[in-house]
């Protein structure tokens, strides 16, 4: 199957899960926050598919971000001088 096909195979599914979730929504309300979190999980899906087939349709070569070369040589120190430390706040200062 081609990645077009698979694409639209499961594009019916969550057409599918779409139309189960508003018949299950009728029955049982759709006020509770699992239902809602169940709305919210395949409208992801959805979203998370359509982006899918966007990069699948572009060409392979717009696919791939540039690479960029970093260097091996050291930062100049004198750029954390007054940085603060993750976690533990400033050198000089100590915690309350």
């Amino acid at each position: 199957m081609s990645v077009h096909d698979e694409l639209t195979s499961v594009q019916r599914c969550l057409d599918d899960l779409h139309r189960s979730i508003g018949r299950l929504e009728q029955q049982i309300g759709s006020g509770g926050l699992e239902m809602r979190r169940v709305r919210t999980d395949a409208d992801h899906l959805r979203d998370s598919l359509r982006l899918l087939r966007e990069a699948a349709s572009q060409p392979a070569s717009q696919s791939r971000p540039d690479l960029v070369t970093i260097s091996d040589t050291p930062y100049d120190i004198s750029l954390w001088t007054d940085s603060d430390d993750e976690g533990l706040g400033a050198r000089d200062r100590h915690a309350p």
